[in-house]
Order: structure tokens, then C-alpha cells, then sequence
């Protein structure tokens, strides 16, 4: 009965998909396990607002913001597999937080029908004003003369603060990682020097690079940022291998109907690949992103086997910077 339950619901959404059908669409449920006005949040409702205009077909909302993601991450695995729940995840509830939460209640892995990694938000390699600071090597340089200088991010087990810790082991210097509660107080700190480097998400340093207050030293990516043409990659920069960023992908419940992936994967290469959807994404800093759902469950999988291993090797917990 389940099965057939499923069954309906695909060819429902598979001709809900089609011209003839826009109207009278179901609309998905689809939950954001960040709060509203947040960057998974944003990058979702721009790209699926494409989508609805391209299809017709409607999505409602749900913002489910708690214990790092993990709360509506474990929602979207919970839902129905009837092809109307699914969801925007990051980086954190589908990779990290399976190694920093023993007691996780889903498994990136496993719980997941992949539909398609949508944006890479890389780190930024950025510095103080105040370093009197220009490039990647002479911040290198500096490292290695003055062990402990302090980098800021916004929590233990952040994108930020894996960013400085992979950075640490790749570079062989040693670091103070200070965790902050407000993005807002961290960048404080480093305008001012007090902690003068950090390893950042554009969006949150943007204004500051504008007015000439922080500098932009290297993109952890393996190409430069269209946001930030003149800023080079670390590689080109002299520290190889070093890639870090947040990343966004839309996911279902395990079991999903394949119609229903293959149909909405379609769907989202389309509205990826609008001038518009791209314009909006490069403002934010991101890379826009099209991939099959076979090459993000291969991607979680990579993602999840790297950061283990840099985890472990750092002796981070999310109790210890």
C-alpha cells in the first residue's frame, strides 16, 4: 500500500511538473533548517522561486532553525517519502555534525534521497587592516614568527573554524581559535585587530573588504570568486590542496520516487543556469552548482571522509577549539 501511495504521489508531481498541470500543482513542503534571512535560507527561495516561475510548480516554506541544523535536517529524513517534503541542507547537518555529534538522530548517508548540491560558499582567507598585511605569503610568514595569533569564527565546529584548523595543519603553524555567538562582534574584533585573522564566508566580511578595513588574501577554492576576481586561490597563492567552504544541497527523504528526483533535478539545472539565479548567487559570494543527485551522494561521501579526518587530527570537539 505504501509503495502504491508513492507511486501516485510521483506521477502527481510528475505531470504537476508539466505546462499543462501549473496550476493545479500541490505545493512541496519544503523545510530550510536555518532561520529565515539566513544564507541557506536566501540561496534556497532564489533559486526555487525560479522553478515555480519556469514550472509552476509551489513551495511552501518551513524554517526550522536549531542545534546547528540538525533538528530540520532530521525533519526533511523523517517525512513521508511521497515526493511533497523535502529540503535545503549544508555542509553542516550533511557532513560535519555527523563527526561532532555522537548521538545524531539520522545519518548523512543513508537517510537521504540526493537530489542536487545547488551553491559552494567558499572561505576567504581575510586579515586586519591593522597586520599592515598584503598577501598570503607575508600572512604566512607572520604565522610562522608569531605562534598563537588569534582567528575568529562563529562557533566550534563552524565552516570558519574548520577553515583555520585545516589551514593550521597545512601550513604547520599554531593558531588561538576564539569562537564567537554574533558574527556581528566577531567582525568587531577583527577590524580592530584584536583577533586579525580570519577565515570567513563573503557575506559577512563584505562591507568591511569594501571600506578597506579587511583584507582579502586568498579564496579556499580551486578558482577564484567572481565576486572577488583579483583575489587569488590559495593555490595560486602557494598553499596547495587548501579548498574550504559551506555548501547547499536539496535533499529528500530516502525513498523518494525516482520521477520526482529526476523530474525536480531537471528543474533545478534549469533555473540554475538563468543569468538572474546566477547574478544573485555571485552577490553573495557563492558558486552555482548543478549536479545529479548521483555526484552529491559522491560528494557527501568525500565530504564527510575529509573532514574526519582533519577533525581528528585537530582534537576538535564542540566543546574544544
Amino acid at each position: 500500500m505504501k509503495n502504491a501511495r508513492n507511486l501516485l504521489a510521483a506521477l502527481l508531481i510528475f505531470f504537476s511538473f508539466n505546462a499543462g498541470a501549473q496550476n493545479t500543482a500541490k505545493p512541496i513542503n519544503f523545510i530550510i533548517p536555518f532561520s529565515a534571512g539566513s544564507a541557506s535560507d536566501v540561496i534556497t527561495r532564489i533559486l526555487l522561486e525560479q522553478v515555480t516561475t519556469n514550472t509552476g510548480q509551489r513551495f511552501v516554506f518551513d524554517n526550522k532553525p536549531a542545534a546547528g541544523g540538525n533538528i530540520g535536517t532530521a525533519a526533511i529524513a523523517r517525512a513521508e517519502p511521497d515526493g511533497f517534503t523535502m529540503g535545503t541542507s549544508t555542509s553542516g547537518p550533511l557532513a560535519i555534525n555527523k563527526i561532532l555529534y555522537p548521538d545524531l538522530s539520522y545519518d548523512p548517508e543513508k537517510d537521504f534521497q540526493p537530489i542536487a548540491l545547488i551553491a559552494i560558499l567558499p572561505n576567504v582567507v581575510v586579515a586586519s587592516s591593522t597586520l599592515n598585511i598584503n598577501t598570503l605569503a607575508e600572512l604566512n610568514d607572520y604565522l610562522r614568527k608569531n605562534p598563537d595569533v588569534a582567528y575568529g569564527s562563529v562557533g566550534n565546529g563552524s565552516s570558519q573554524h574548520l577553515a583555520g584548523a585545516y589551514y593550521e595543519q597545512l601550513l604547520g603553524v599554531k593558531m588561538t581559535h576564539i569562537p564567537y555567538r554574533v558574527t556581528a562582534n566577531l567582525v568587531t574584533d577583527l577590524v580592530a585587530g584584536r583577533a586579525p585573522v580570519s577565515f570567513q564566508l563573503l557575506p559577512n566580511v563584505v562591507g568591511q573588504i569594501k571600506a578597506g578595513n579587511i583584507k582579502p588574501l586568498a579564496v579556499a577554492s580551486n578558482k577564484r570568486l567572481a565576486a572577488l576576481p583579483n583575489v587569488p586561490t590559495a593555490a595560486e597563492a602557494g598553499v596547495k590542496g587548501y579548498e574550504s567552504a559551506a555548501w547547499f544541497a536539496i535533499v529528500a527523504p530516502k525513498g523518494t520516487p525516482k520521477a520526482v528526483v529526476d523530474r525536480l533535478n531537471k528543474d533545478i539545472v534549469k533555473a540554475s543556469a538563468d543569468p538572474n539565479v546566477r547574478a544573485r548567487f555571485t552577490e553573495l559570494g557563492a558558486e552555482p552548482q548543478a549536479s545529479s543527485p548521483e555526484e552529491l551522494q559522491r560528494y557527501i561521501n568525500s565530504e564527510i571522509k575529509k573532514w574526519t579526518d582533519i577533525i581528528k587530527k585537530g582534537g576538535i570537539t564542540l566543546e574544544k577549539s
